[in-house]
């Protein structure tokens, strides 16, 4: 059975699940005490509705990441901070010498896996609920797994969208079009032209969209199975700023 531990920084909370556990803290640690200088130099970086121009020649690897992902997809840098932030963690656990990490940053996921794991996804507030859940093999990754919810969470969002999870094997890349695929959708009927618009954003496998009792898949996703864990609600980071009650 995999066991994971949780660790919490500056706000931030993360259920981190591989023999390189220290690695990724420590990997964690430095990217947000760099950020945070960045930050502090660059305003305009944190506070970004919408991609900037350019990024100052001494901006850290996070940051250009996170620049790039938000170019490509249409949406402020910091929207791509916490799958950054994943892959990233994962990368330093796998580099010490793991064979699999699992490192879940408030429902954003990078995964590398040795075997196949069921992921539960937590939909409250829908008829899906904690019903879902994707069958995810060793083979399929890595990959990042990243979620969005106009209804759950802190996080700024322009649209009234259930939830959205997208794959890819960017963690930057998959943060930012979750978010831009949640501000799309505000009623039903929205879900197929976020689905169409998403899918054609170079580096996206597949996603999925809930709205309601209504749900919309495409591209190449993982089999998606009924999930059978009791313990699912336990198991979902949940910031104390969040709006939603599990």
């Amino acid at each position: 059975m995999r066991e994971f531990r949780r660790f919490s920084y500056k706000q931030a909370h993360y259920r981190i699940l591989s023999c390189g556990f220290d690695d990724a803290v420590r990997e964690i640690t430095a990217m947000r005490n760099e950020l945070e200088r960045f930050i502090d130099s660059s305003r305009q970086f944190a506070a970004a509705l919408e991609p900037l121009d350019s990024l100052a020649e001494d901006a850290p690897g996070t940051a250009r990441e996170m620049h790039t992902a938000s170019c490509t997809v249409g949406v402020g840098p910091m929207a791509a901070v916490a799958g950054t932030f994943a892959e990233r963690a994962a990368a330093a656990a796998v580099q010490s010498g793991c064979e699999e990490a699992i490192v879940e940053n408030g429902g954003d996921l990078f995964l590398r896996l040795s075997k196949e794991l069921t992921l539960g996804i937590y939909a409250g507030g829908t008829p899906f609920k904690d019903t879902l859940a994707f069958r995810i093999k060793p083979d399929q990754t890595p990959m990042a797994v990243c979620s969005s919810s106009s209804t759950m969470g802190h996080s700024l969002s322009f649209g009234k969208c259930s939830l959205t999870t997208v794959f890819s094997l960017s963690g930057a890349l998959a943060d930012a079009a979750a978010t831009l695929a949640c501000n799309l959708v505000k009623k039903e009927s929205d879900i197929n032209p976020a689905l169409d618009r998403i899918m054609k954003i170079p580096g996206i496998s597949g996603l999925m969209i809930l709205k309601n009792d209504k749900m919309g898949l495409a591209g190449d996703i993982p089999e998606l199975v009924r999930s059978t864990d009791p313990d699912l609600k336990s198991k979902v980071t949940r910031d104390q700023r969040s709006n939603f009650r599990i």
